[in-house]
Parts: C-alpha cells; sequence; structure tokens
C-alpha cells in the first residue's frame, strides 16, 4: 500500500542504471513508505524501467526522469535534485535501486531530517553475515581518510548511500567542480558538505548483499572503483590543507560552545 500523504519538501531520489527486477520492487517499497518518489534512468539499457513506468502512469506520487546516457551515480542524483529544486523540493533521500537499502527506514531518516534540515542524515551500515568481507573492510579506508579530511566531524560512514541531503548545497557544490558523477559522489559529497559547516547525523541501518540467485546486481568495480577513490581522497587532501586552519578555529569554537 503506497504512503498517501505527499511531502511537499523531501523527496525520494533513486538513481538507477541496468538494475534488473530489483529496481521494481524497490520502487513499490519505497512507495509504501514515502510520497513521492522519484526514480532517474541513468541510461538504462536493460529494459528495468519499463514495469515503474507503467506504475508512474497510474501513481501521481511515482515519477521517472530520464537520462539518455549513462553519466553515473553522482550525475543522475545531480539531475534528479536539480529537478527537485526547481518542483520547489528542498531535500532528497537517496536511496540505492539493488534493494540494499531498506525501504522501512526512510520514515525515521526523513524525520531526522526535519527535525535537522542544515543536517545531512547520514545512513550507518549495519552488515550481515552475507557482506562481503573485502567490502566491509575496505571501507575503512575511505572512512580513515574521511575523518582526517574533515577533522573527525562526525560521517559515521563515508560510502554508504543511503542519506538524505539538503538539495541545494549539494547542487551548488557539484556545479562547481566536474567530479563527483561516479561513485566517488558519496564520500566526497560527505566531506565537501563538512567544509561548508552541515553537521552529519549518523543512523544506523541494516544493509543486505543479495546474491545473485535473489537478482543482485553490482556495478561496482574492485580496481576501477579503488582507482577512483584513491584520486578523490588525493584531490580531497589537496583541498583539507588550505581550509586546515579554519576547520580547526570551527572545532575550537563549536568545543568552547558545548561548555557552555
Amino acid at each position: 500500500m503506497a504512503a498517501a500523504s505527499p511531502s511537499s519538501t523531501h523527496l525520494v531520489l533513486i538513481p538507477s542504471f541496468n538494475s534488473g527486477a530489483l529496481l521494481a520492487e524497490t520502487v513499490r517499497s519505497a512507495r509504501a513508505e514515502w510520497n513521492p518518489v522519484w526514480v532517474v534512468v541513468d541510461g538504462s539499457t536493460d529494459g528495468s524501467d519499463c514495469p515503474v513506468q507503467a506504475m508512474a502512469e497510474s501513481d501521481p506520487g511515482l515519477r521517472l526522469l530520464r537520462l539518455t546516457r549513462n553519466g553515473g551515480k553522482g550525475a543522475a542524483l545531480l539531475h534528479g535534485m536539480e529537478a527537485a529544486l526547481a518542483a520547489g523540493f528542498t531535500h532528497a533521500l537517496a536511496m540505492d535501486a539493488d534493494g540494499q537499502h531498506p525501504a522501512e527506514e526512510i520514515g525515521r531518516m526523513m524525520a531526522a531530517s526535519r527535525t535537522k534540515p542544515d543536517a545531512m542524515v547520514l545512513g550507518v551500515p549495519v552488515f550481515g553475515p552475507e557482506a562481503p568481507a573485502i567490502r566491509v573492510k575496505g571501507r575503512r579506508v575511505s572512512n580513515f581518510w574521511t575523518d582526517l579530511e574533515t577533522l573527525w566531524s562526525g560521517v559515521g560512514d563515508s560510502l554508504f548511500g543511503f542519506r538524505v541531503y539538503p538539495a541545494a548545497p549539494v547542487v551548488a557544490l557539484m556545479h562547481r567542480t566536474r567530479w563527483m558523477r561516479r561513485y566517488d559522489f558519496d564520500a566526497e559529497a560527505a566531506v565537501r558538505l563538512c567544509w561548508l559547516g552541515l553537521k552529519p547525523v549518523n543512523i544506523p541501518v541494516p544493509v543486505r548483499y543479495l546474491s545473485r540467485e535473489e537478482g543482485g546486481i553490482s556495478h561496482f568495480r574492485y580496481g576501477r572503483d579503488n582507482l577512483l577513490l584513491t584520486g578523490m581522497h588525493t584531490r580531497l587532501m589537496l583541498g583539507f590543507l588550505p581550509r586546515l586552519p579554519l576547520l580547526v578555529w570551527r572545532r575550537l569554537r563549536q568545543r568552547a560552545a558545548s561548555r557552555h
């Protein structure tokens, strides 16, 4: 049963590239929890958008946006957030199309965002036993560099994509750089929003890795995407160093304020 009352400020944004049958399942789950839900079809060629298009024709709370060429997760989210801002929305919950993110947690994430609209609400993954060890352990490297680049500002997990973003600062950031368009989006967005002074709010949520038999599809490529992350953190460190005095001053001011 789809969530009935539409929000005028917060929407769910699902980027999708060749997600198979899981896309329609993910969309149904999201619509049961939230209204509206938008899907950005990022140059898909597998026909996975066809059932969702049919759903949208009879569901005013569901909308499809299309990109003719695959530009990457960050590019799809940028397109969706630009359209959301133009329609008067202020916040977007980014959710993967592959069934890993729990739709039943959408309401809790949105409630946290409404309580603190100037913050970014970050899901922190609670992994099940089926999670690949190399993925669980490998993200610790990115988390270390993210902590350093933000002076331990409290980003619980740098790579987990189940998040609520204030859309305007994200779009403004992306208009100033040609990066953040692919797998580098999640970590770089968290770091750069911290640099702007947005505080992270962390919420633990379960994550599920689906097997191939369950329809699980992953576009993650260990060599390519780890190389992308390495370049990203190198770039962020170069941006971090000139910002270091400001970040230190900000942290000292926060600590002084917390004592009063």
